[in-house]
């Protein structure tokens, strides 16, 4: 057996290979390229008879050359980058670091305490697509909400009306539509209803146009502070650039929702997300890639919480003992995660009762959110481990029973 430990860089990755002893075998520095990761195999093929006799530490779990050393059926072990470097600092007190010494501190953590770090899960290619698709589309509603706050910034700067029109749905298919065709208080107050009729219905609305534009013309025509008019003239020129961003944001959300939700239907676990409560498909395809499908990553509920940091932390040293929240942990998980458990609570008896009953026990809404959150991550495992769809008798019923 020998391990290895891979120093990853853009253009190049600097290799350690370690005997069972410890004893450095081979160093070398390889291109980021078809060719580096030949050498890489044909590297460890001199030392190695069988890829599982490969161990690998890296500090990273996807992208080219994880999928090489996968796909390769070699044992790789995503090392956070926190680790490493605490393990670093056990064996160079001086602060020294090089990209030759990192991949030796890696291939020793691997070789020394693999067995306190999680192996790179074995997920499917399905899973590994709803990934890619769910983190692009997570990641363009973050990119808009910034656009939307920087346009609401703007706003109150020098067009109050336009907040009042439409409050802090400023990525709306309405404030979008009106707020191109006037960017400006100037252009707002001489927009008649007709003209905002017709900008609403060509932004899709379909109802309540007549009452909609009227409320509209209403706030942009009402009298409010006004900058200078070359200023207004400025401010309007960023805020078009700001809705023409936010307009090819939505377009391209809904191009990956459509992506997202074709490749979620047909995977295997679809079918149970879905029958949690408050479980849409956007949020399931969301907890689905975060989580992995590999049926052998998490042995407990207890580990599938702890990855998912819900579970709380506990600090005890003497008579001292404090139980913490985590706040290292997978934010897009963690984002799905609240999301999952708060609209849970109109969808599940069970979850509205005990969220109610932590907020009796003087617990936030955060707090009692969170601690829902680490309860449907405990039933959702029960539910993928043994392959059955959620039933609220049975996921409630020992509260029930202590109720009663």
């Amino acid at each position: 057996m020998i391990f290895v430990g891979v120093d990853w860089a853009e253009a190049h990755h600097d290799i350690c290979i370690l005997s069972e002893a410890g004893d450095v075998l081979a160093r070398k520095r390889i291109p980021d390229t078809l060719a580096g990761v030949r050498t890489l195999h044909e590297l460890l093929g001199d030392h190695a008879e069988e890829p599982e006799d490969v161990i690998v530490g890296i500090e990273k779990d996807r992208g080219l050359i994880v999928a090489a050393l996968l796909s390769a059926r070699y044992r790789v072990y995503a090392v956070n980058p926190m680790s490493a470097a605490r393990y670093r600092e056990r064996h160079v007190t001086s602060g020294s670091k090089s990209d030759p010494g990192d991949a030796k501190v890696l291939a020793d953590l691997v070789r020394t305490d693999r067995h306190n770090h999680r192996e790179v899960a074995g997920d499917s290619e399905g899973a590994e697509a709803i990934k890619v698709l769910a983190r692009a589309h997570q990641s363009a509603i973050w990119a808009r909400q910034r656009e939307a706050n920087a346009l609401r910034n703007a706003l109150k700067d020098y067009y109050p009306g336009a907040l009042v029109a439409f409050g802090t749905d400023l990525d709306d298919r309405d404030a979008v539509a009106i707020l191109a065709v006037a960017p400006t208080p100037a252009l707002g107050r001489q927009l008649s209803r007709s003209k905002i009729t017709a900008a609403l219905r060509r932004a899709g609305r379909t109802r309540n146009l007549e009452r909609r534009s009227s409320e509209i013309q209403a706030a942009l025509r009402e009298e409010q502070l006004a900058q200078a008019p070359v200023l207004e003239v400025a401010y309007g020129v960023t805020t078009s650039a700001h809705v023409a961003m936010i307009r090819a944001y939505n377009t391209q959300i809904e191009g990956l929702e459509e992506a997202l939700t074709k490749d979620f239907e047909q995977h295997p676990d679809a079918g149970i997300i879905h029958s949690l409560p408050g479980m849409g498909t956007v949020l399931g395809a969301r907890v689905l890639a975060e989580f992995g499908d590999d049926p052998k990553r998490y042995c407990t509920a207890k580990s599938r919480r702890n990855y998912a940091g819900t579970s709380p932390i506990t600090r005890a040293s003497g008579k001292s003992h404090v139980v913490l929240v985590r706040h290292t942990r997978n934010r897009r998980l963690a984002d799905a995660l609240d999301q999952w458990a708060f609209c849970s609570l109109t969808h599940s008896p069970g979850a509205r009762a005990y969220y109610d009953e932590l907020r009796g026990r003087e617990k936030t809404h955060r707090q009692a959110v969170r601690q829902l959150a680490n309860r449907w991550v405990g039933i959702l495992h029960a539910c993928l481990d043994q392959r059955v769809n959620y039933d609220e008798t049975i996921a409630w019923k020992h509260r029930a029973d202590l109720a009663a």
